[in-house]
């Protein structure tokens, strides 16, 4: 079932999170809730707004690095000292704390280690001087969400199962020509048309069409 839907006017989905997480808290009329969502919709501001709002977030990280792919470590090989405000690479080194700095509207803290020229195990680091890591000055809220990504892999096999069937039963609906309507408000009109009729036929199907007219009566 579709309990929230709006029709943005930009391309991308990353400032969606928290606001479609609050209207179907509201349409299910609970307090907690877990919101699951694909890559697409990862934004640093986005999974601490929701936190702020009491809502739990599932979003896999955008994967920005080609490290990995490279054969080289990733941020998640160097451990977090939050203690003494450094971390620690995979060769046993402190990266301490270097500077602050805003970026892209995200305060970030910057470490590395001096000494990254002399090491061992330095190709499979870094192509540069120094390997520098970052972090934002609210990284555990995303830490955090790993976690409970790590610990529940079954979330996006559930969230395929889940929004992946309306997604393709409208957009076959809908054919190559997608929406018929121009303008924000009467697109979002036909949107509303085709999340109810897909709705409707949902519940007939799982209730039948006799329960439905009796419970649309009541």
């Amino acid at each position: 079932m579709i309990l929230a839907h709006e029709v943005p006017n930009i391309g991308i989905d990353r400032d969606q999170l928290t606001l479609m997480a609050k209207q179907a808290r509201t349409a299910m009329g609970v307090d907690d809730i877990t919101v699951i969502a694909d890559r697409g919709y990862f934004k640093s501001e986005e999974i601490l707004a929701c936190q702020e709002a009491s809502i739990t977030a599932i979003v896999p990280k955008t994967v920005t690095s080609n490290a990995t792919a490279e054969g080289r470590f990733d941020k998640a090989d160097f451990i977090c000292d939050a203690e003494n405000n450094e971390y620690r690479c995979p060769a046993g080194q402190r990266l301490i704390w270097r500077s602050s700095r805003i970026q892209d509207g995200l305060q970030l803290h910057r470490y590395w280690n001096s000494h990254c020229g002399q090491c061992s195990i330095k190709e499979k680091c870094t192509p540069g001087k120094k390997r520098r890591i970052a972090r934002w000055e609210h990284e555990e809220v995303l830490e955090a969400m790993q976690t409970r990504l790590d610990q529940a892999p079954e979330s996006m096999r559930i969230r395929r199962q889940t929004v992946e069937r309306p997604f393709g039963t409208i957009k076959l609906w809908m054919g190559s020509a997608h929406f018929l309507m121009k303008t924000l408000n009467r697109v979002s009109t036909e949107m509303s048309l085709h999340v109810l009729a897909y709705n409707l036929k949902r519940v007939m199907k799982l209730v039948g069409t006799g329960a439905l007219m009796e419970a649309m009566r009541a």
